[in-house]
C-alpha cells in the first residue's frame, strides 16, 4: 500500500517517536523550515513532540497521541520524525494500526525510526520512508544530495537510479554549520557479484533486530536488505548484529545486501568490512555491495521501506534502482 506522493502545498506534521524535539536548537529549525518550505511543504507540529523527562523523550502515550493525530488529520499528507533516538520501539504494542492503515501517508525518518517504520508496514502493508528527519533539513551546506533523493522518493512517481554522491561528511555539522569537512566518494564497492530484484527493508540494523520474534518483524524472504549503523556499532557489533538477522526465518530467501556508509568513529575499516561480510557463508552466492549513500553519514538517499528494487553488481560496477516507491 503505497501512501500519496507529497506535492507542494501540502501539509507535513513534525512528530518525535523517540527524542524529544526540544533538544533541536532554534537556528536549526529555522533552516530546516527554509529547506522545506522551497520544496512547498509546510511544516505544523505534534500538540507533544516539545516535551521531555528524564530520557530526553516524552511519555508513551503523548507520542502515540501525536502519531494518531498526524494519521487522522485530514490536512496532513505526511509525516516526519524530528530526529532519532533510542525508544521508538515503546511505542509499537500501543499503535493502532487500523487506524494508521485506513490512513495511508508518508512517514519519513531513520535511524531509531527504523523499528516505527519497520512495525507499520509489517502490520498494515503501508510503505513506509527511511530518509531524512527534520532536522536534517536544519543542515546548512552538503544537503542537496539529500533534497534530490528526498524529492524522487516522495514527490515524485518515476522509478529512479541510486547514484553515489560526489562527497560525503561525517562531521558534527549541527554544532558548527560553518566549518565543515567533505571527503570525495568513491562510490559503491561491490563485495559480492549478482543481480537482485526485491522488497527493499531495513535502516538501522541494531533497531532492526529489536523487532525480531515480535509480530513487527515483517518477512524478509524475496527482500533486498539495506542496513547501516551508528559510531556505537564495532565491527565485533556489527558482525554479531548482522549474524543474528541472518538467522531469521527467510533470510534463505534474501536476494541481496547493501550496507550504508559507516561512520568512521565506529573503526570499520574497508577490509575489517569486507572480511566480516566475506565471512558469512549465506551472503555467499547474493550480489552485496557497501559505502552506500544511507545511514549516519550525509548526505543520505530516501527509499521505501516495503517498495521494490533492483540491483546489479557486475564487473566491479553496480547499478541500484528504486523500481518502486
Amino acid at each position: 500500500m503505497f501512501p500519496t506522493k507529497l506535492s507542494p502545498g501540502d501539509e507535513v506534521r513534525v512528530i518525535a517517536p523517540a527524542t524529544s524535539f526540544s533538544i533541536i536548537a532554534s537556528a536549526l529549525r529555522e533552516t530546516a523550515l527554509g529547506n522545506l518550505s522551497a520544496l512547498g511543504l509546510r511544516v505544523t507540529y505534534g500538540k507533544n513532540c516539545e516535551e521531555t523527562d528524564t530520557f530526553n523523550s516524552s511519555p508513551v502515550a503523548s507520542r502515540v497521541a501525536d502519531i494518531h493525530d498526524a494519521f487522522t488529520a485530514p490536512q496532513v499528507k505526511g509525516i516526519l520524525s524530528a530526529i532519532g533516538g533510542f525508544n521508538s520501539n515503546q511505542l509499537l504494542r500501543y499503535l493502532d494500526y487500523s487506524l494508521i492503515g485506513a490512513a495511508p501517508k508518508v512517514l519519513c525518518g531513520f535511524s531509531d525510526i527504523t523499528a516505527l517504520g519497520t512495525a507499520i508496514y509489517a502490520k498494515t502493508g503501508l510503505v513506509t520512508y527511511s530518509g531524512p528527519h527534520f532536522s536534517t533539513f536544519g543542515m546548512e551546506k552538503g544537503l542537496e544530495y539529500t533534497l534530490e533523493y528526498f524529492k524522487k522518493c516522495l514527490m515524485d512517481t518515476e522509478p529512479f537510479a541510486v547514484e553515489p554522491s560526489s562527497e560525503w561528511s561525517d562531521d558534527s555539522w549541527y554544532r558548527d554549520q560553518r566549518n565543515r569537512s567533505f571527503i570525495l566518494n568513491d562510490g559503491f564497492r561491490v563485495v559480492n557479484e549478482g543481480q537482485a530484484d526485491g522488497t527493499l527493508l531495513g535502516g538501522n540494523l541494531c533497531t532492526l533486530n529489536l523487532l525480531q520474534g515480535t509480530e513487527y518483524m515483517p518477512s524478509l524472504a524475496e527482500s533486498i536488505l539495506l542496513v547501516e549503523d551508528d559510531y556505537e556499532s564495532k565491527p565485533l557489533t556489527f558482525d554479531r548484529d548482522l549474524q543474528s538477522l541472518i538467522h531469521q526465518p527467510g533470510f534463505k530467501g534474501v536476494k541481496g545486501i547493501v550496507v550504508g556508509r559507516f561512520q568512521r568513529e565506529s573503526g570499520m575499516e574497508p577490509e575489517k568490512l569486507v572480511k566480516i561480510l566475506r565471512s558469512k557463508q549465506e551472503l555467499t552466492n547474493i550480489p552485496v555491495i557497501v559505502d552506500a549513500d544511507f545511514g549516519h553519514t550525509t548526505p543520505q538517499f530516501t527509499f521505501p521501506i516495503g517498495g521494490r528494487g533492483k540491483l546489479v553488481a557486475r564487473d566491479g560496477e553496480v547499478s541500484f534502482t528504486i523500481v518502486e516507491h
